[in-house]
């Protein structure tokens, strides 16, 4: 959203993560112009005095404590991440801009997922409020986190952290790493893992001068404690400098796509006395959409100690099907190979004055293999097909039955109970069922979020997690105060974790305006979602964005040579691949013994990294399923909703059914 003033150097200087950020810095030089002599002094804060009072206030806590909370307040840039050692979310960090003064936070929440509940951590030894920071968990289960922002309540000075920090997620403890040589200060950047390495790249600094988008890579040993900065020779092909993009791990290194920066550009500033054309330079936004490998190779096991790691970028083809048009804080978070992705903002600079935006509420997968994009489609659940009741459908039903009751009583053994008190504790649960109190279970929604850009991501146990977020109609901007749960593996429905109204904005109202025609709209078709008692700021009508050129493909089609890495099948691919309707579990369960044998095979080829003990085999054959099973999952829902769509249940193999023939066999 421009703002219809003169435009000054505030903006080139305030430049910020993504589209958000430039938009931000676009409203305080509005501001700016307007401000008297005293303003403008207040305006220079001291922040190192601000950052000291944090510090000792921090101080005063003498433990770690957790307590239950409210859910957290709205917020921006802020990371949230699902834990590596418990069916946990955490959440750190953030700034909210009420339009007048910016707010920054250094809370550490965790949301307990089965119990439906928020708490809140206080620590002695936290890192200090900041936004824009990045984390990444390690292969040994810890979070590492790096970086950020800090300005003046006012945001007229900016300061960027280089600090380097470890967080426990078990026991919630904070430890500073301190290392002589380190990434500089920035914020805007991504982490990601690799091995026994932290893996950091991009980012930007700003100076309050000008803006600097980075491109550098820096390695963290956790086994040595070591930063390497690895040099590229200078004719090397490498990303362009960035913020703000999407970095995913890979088993031969990271994965990079996408990203915002701002370069210099030169542009018309009208007619000269003698009349020629006058140039001026400016900074134009750059929206990336391009992808590359970053491939990492060990040092060999005779090399000598803290020998660094050798790198090489990899530019990649474009992504099959990337959305269309190319937009900013489309956020992504990794999850089986693929990068899930929500909303995004693309900007449409009418004039040199004026600027629109159109955000967007796309959920979106890209396979990192065959880098492809693939539009996720919410599903209504399916109607139960009826079956006629034979033999094999008693024989699965006893199954299950018979799996009920194993899992009742492992469950009684863990309690150091007996078999025989079985039937003597489900009485128990059944008896004292009226007496507790549960949580209402909420109707999932079946249409995704408001648009939005900026969300914070996360997945724990193949369910993406939706926080925050950020919107912006004329010069008002919305913060998100909500989250919201989508099940990866069956996309039906969207589940609210909580939800709360916006703030009252305290800037600039101009453009803001909704009108009551369009309130009412608003209100008639969110009678579901919104608690009309609790009226906050409305948000304008925004019609959902599907109009993106993301689509879904069958399974049998072929990439062709004009992007893409990989075919979607291989001819010549002759593993076990699922079958429409078809659960992870039902998957494994009918091919657990090629994908068996295919292990045996490559352990009789000797292959060094194939544990030879059976367990470690079976448990290598479910990892390559489960792969397969995701790597083929849009195309199968897509294949899913063409036989529902012409009447088609389940399919059952007749080879599954040769052992229940029945008169057919006879007729043979």
């Amino acid at each position: 959203m421009g703002k219809k003033e003169k435009k000054s150097k505030t903006a080139e200087q305030k430049a910020r993560v993504a589209a958000k950020q430039v938009k931000k810095a676009t409203q305080k030089e509005k501001k700016g112009k307007t401000k008297d002599v005293a303003d403008s002094d207040a305006e220079d804060a001291d922040l190192d005095a601000i950052r000291a009072e944090y510090e000792r206030q921090q101080a005063q806590f003498l433990k770690i404590t957790e307590s239950s909370c409210e859910p957290p307040s709205a917020r921006a840039s802020a990371t949230l991440i699902g834990s590596p050692t418990s069916r946990e979310l955490l959440l750190f960090g953030g700034e909210y801009f009420n339009g007048a003064l910016a707010s920054f936070y250094n809370d550490l929440f965790v949301y307990l997922i089965d119990k439906d509940e928020w708490r809140k951590v206080t620590s002695p030894n936290s890192p200090l409020p900041r936004s824009g920071h990045a984390w990444s968990r390690s292969t040994a289960g810890d979070i590492y986190l790096f970086g950020g922002e800090f300005s003046s309540p006012k945001q007229g000075t900016f300061y960027h952290y280089n600090d380097f920090w470890k967080l426990d997620p078990a026991s919630r403890e904070w430890t500073r790493i301190e290392s002589k040589k380190g990434p500089p200060a920035r914020s805007g950047h991504r982490m990601t893992f690799f091995k026994g390495y932290i893996v950091l790249f991009g980012g930007f600094q700003d100076t309050s001068q000008q803006t600097k988008y980075l491109q550098d890579i820096w390695l963290y040993d956790t086994h040595n404690y070591m930063w390497y900065n690895p040099v590229l020779p200078p004719a090397t092909q490498k990303p362009d400098p960035r913020s703000s993009f999407s970095m995913h791990p890979h088993n031969a290194g990271a994965i990079v796509y996408g990203g915002y920066s701002r370069v210099k550009a030169t542009a018309s500033a009208g007619k000269t006395k003698g009349g020629g054309q006058a140039l001026r330079s400016v900074l134009k936004p750059v929206v990336h959409v391009d992808a590359w490998f970053l491939r990492i190779t060990q040092p060999p096991t005779d090399a000598a100690p803290n020998t660094p790691p050798t790198i090489r970028w990899e530019r990649r083809k474009k992504p099959v099907n990337s959305p269309f048009p190319s937009r900013a804080g489309a956020t992504q978070v990794y999850h089986k190979g693929r990068g899930i992705a929500f909303g995004g903002v693309h900007d449409v600079e009418e004039s040199e004055e004026g600027m629109e935006s159109e955000f967007f509420d796309n959920l979106l997968a890209w396979n990192i293999e065959r880098n492809r994009f693939f539009q996720l489609t919410l599903r209504r659940p399916r109607a139960a097909a009826k079956r006629q009741v034979d033999d094999r459908s008693n024989r699965k039903g006893k199954g299950r039955l018979d799996e009920e009751e194993l899992l009742r009583n492992l469950a009684t053994l863990e309690a150091k109970g007996t078999l025989e008190t079985v039937d003597t504790m489900s009485e128990k649960v059944q008896d004292d069922s009226d007496t507790v109190v549960t949580k209402p279970m909420k109707q999932p929604l079946f249409t995704l979020p408001h648009p939005r850009f900026n969300a914070q991501l996360a997945v724990q146990d193949d369910v993406l997690y939706i926080f925050g977020g950020t919107f912006e109609h004329g010069d008002r901007e919305y913060t998100f105060d909500e989250m919201w749960a989508i099940d990866l593996g069956k996309l039906d429905g969207v589940q609210e974790i909580y939800k709360r109204e916006l703030d009252n904005w305290q800037g600039s109202e101009h453009g803001s305006d909704v009108s009551a025609s369009e309130d009412d709209e608003q209100s008639a078709d969110d009678d579901d979602d919104v608690d009309e008692e609790n009226a906050g700021v409305p948000l304008p009508t925004v019609e959902p964005q599907h109009d993106t050129d993301v689509n879904v493909t069958a399974i049998s089609e072929i990439l062709d040579d004009a992007g893409g890495d990989t075919p979607v099948v291989n001819p010549e691919d002759t593993r076990p691949h699922p079958r429409p309707f078809e659960s992870l579990r039902e998957f494994f369960t009918r091919t657990s013994t090629p994908w068996q044998d295919i292990i045996l095979e490559k352990m009789r080829s000797g292959d060094p990294s194939i544990s030879h003990s059976i367990k470690e085999v079976r448990k290598f054959a479910f990892d390559q399923a489960e792969t397969m099973w995701w790597d083929c999952r849009e195309e199968i829902t897509a294949l899913e909703d063409e036989q529902e769509a012409a009447g088609i249940g389940d399919i059952v193999s007749i080879a599954d059914r040769s052992h229940d023939a029945g008169a057919g066999a006879r007729r043979r």
